[in-house]
């Protein structure tokens, strides 16, 4: 008599389905975990902003300073309009120039590496097309800088003359001129600070305060020489 007999299935031999596996998502959701959040670089501001901070402070400081010290021996407006306005046009083209002549050096240098760089580059494997492209427009610009600086120093150099040009009474115009190019600076320090991510109060601090002192010195040393007669 012949029995049922019941087949019995193990583990082993059950057949798993398994759906294939886009490679290309997997790739993408690894990089996107692995990839951290990109943080602004404020180091790669440097060199404009010092152009920049640099040059309006110059500006500010060194015509404020004429100003001052004509306006110790000559109460003229014009004397001392005319005096601010030639050092606007003399410190623009001297920082233009200076600017232009320092990146230049530095031009240069950063292109002699460059070929050496390559020419090694050339006994072992060449360099991508893209790579050399990215090299060269990391280069700094001698006229991009030259014209930063002098832009920069002619908008400084505005605030003491604006200042003093419709004033004619001599001691409100020493004071609108004083107070004028006080919040300059101050203006001054706190956007370096901001745009480079610095302590603000120090910064406005330093920058006010050499700000009056060189005022200070340029007028007190014009009015004891304009006092001796010389």
């Amino acid at each position: 008599m012949a029995s049922n007999q019941t087949t019995t299935t193990h583990p082993q031999e059950l057949k798993v389905l398994s759906f294939p596996v886009n490679n290309t998502d997997i790739e993408r959701q690894t990089s996107l975990e692995e990839i951290p959040e990109k943080e602004f670089d404020y180091a790669g501001r440097a060199q404009w902003l010092r152009a920049a901070v640099l040059g309006a402070n110059d500006g500010l400081v060194s015509t404020a300073s004429l100003m001052m010290g004509v306006g110790a021996v000559k109460q003229d407006i014009k004397a001392m309009i005319l005096t601010g306005f030639a050092g606007l046009v003399a410190g623009a083209c001297s920082m233009a120039i200076g600017e232009f002549v320092s990146v230049y050096s530095q031009l240069d240098i950063e292109l002699a590496q460059m070929k050496r760089d390559n020419r090694k580059r050339a006994g072992e494997n060449n360099q991508p097309k893209e790579e050399e492209d990215s090299d060269k427009e990391s280069l700094p610009n001698p006229v991009q800088a030259a014209a930063a600086s002098a832009l920069a120093f002619s908008v400084g150099a505005m605030v003491p003359l604006l200042a003093a040009s419709f004033i004619k009474e001599y001691k409100v115009r020493i004071a609108v001129v004083v107070a004028a190019v006080t919040l300059a600076l101050v203006a001054f320090g706190w956007l370096g600070a901001v745009l480079g991510k610095s302590p603000a109060v120090r910064s406005s601090v330093r920058v006010l305060l050499g700000g009056w002192l060189a005022m200070a010195i340029t007028f007190g040393l014009t009015k004891l020489i304009g006092s001796s007669g010389l």
